[in-house]
């Protein structure tokens, strides 16, 4: 199975057949000391911005593993872009959410602080949470093989995401099991007329006892749309990804 690594420091230049790019730190020694590859197989360095260079390993050693690209991959960007706003959530439910969407194809995740979140980031928690989302977001990328790491956005209240909602371009759907409008529905509605088609879909997904009502109407006030999914009620893990990949089918990307 191919394998790829990451390089961040990486420019647009480095990106050319022909040339050498290595990977150094954490990842080499993964490379290294755990995949153990081997001079001659063929595996992907990337940036985490789009592209990735593919080619036969050249060097081994526990601070560097690099290649000899012969394949460059540049990926187009998507419209609409696809953002998982997760609500914090006990244990590891929303850290499994993050990982399966950013598996999935998101362009970014929100953490969302909601009313009924059991899990409470702040001060020094809250840059320390973002930054494991960021470490979940990169190694997810890796495990599916993406040329672009996702974005991971700060801590968002519920009036930040009110906020964002009246903006022009954003659609905001809101995964609510009592809504009346399906999610296709929504697709649909809006795939048939172009000027309604937006640049950016939020998906909101609330914590493990709900969206509060106050939260769903300020939300919905402010410009969000309350959407479901299907008969069945889901955790807060799964909720989440099933929508991007219901997103992704229902948009043609799959």
């Amino acid at each position: 199975m191919a394998s790829l690594y990451l390089n961040e420091s990486l420019d647009v230049i480095a990106f050319e057949v022909g040339r050498r790019v290595a990977v150094h730190g954490p990842d080499a020694r993964h490379a290294a000391q755990v995949a153990r590859v081997r001079t001659g197989e063929r595996i992907g360095i990337g940036d985490g911005r789009g592209r990735i260079g593919w080619g036969p390993v050249v060097q081994v050693a526990a601070d560097a593993v690099a290649i000899d690209i012969e394949e460059v991959v540049v990926e187009s960007p998507r419209r609409p872009e696809l953002w998982l706003v997760q609500a914090l959530a006990k244990g590891d439910r929303d850290e499994l959410a993050v990982q399966a969407a950013t598996e999935l194809g998101v362009t970014g995740v929100v953490p969302w602080q909601a009313a009924r979140s059991v899990s409470r980031w702040a001060g020094p928690k809250a840059a320390k949470g973002v930054e494991r989302w960021r470490t979940i977001c990169r190694e997810a990328a890796k495990q599916a093989i993406r040329p672009s790491v996702p974005t991971v956005g700060d801590l968002a209240s519920t009036a930040d995401l009110a906020t964002r909602a009246g903006q022009a371009g954003v659609l905001t759907l809101v995964l609510e099991p009592s809504a009346a409008t399906s999610l296709r529905d929504i697709v649909t509605a809006t795939a048939v007329d172009p000027e309604r088609s937006p640049a950016r879909i939020e998906l909101v997904v609330g914590p493990e006892g709900g969206i509060d009502p106050f939260e769903l109407h300020t939300l919905e006030a402010a410009g969000a749309t309350l959407t479901r999914l299907g008969p069945e009620v889901l955790r807060t893990s799964t909720a989440g990804p099933a929508a991007v990949a219901a997103l992704a089918t229902l948009l043609g990307r799959w």
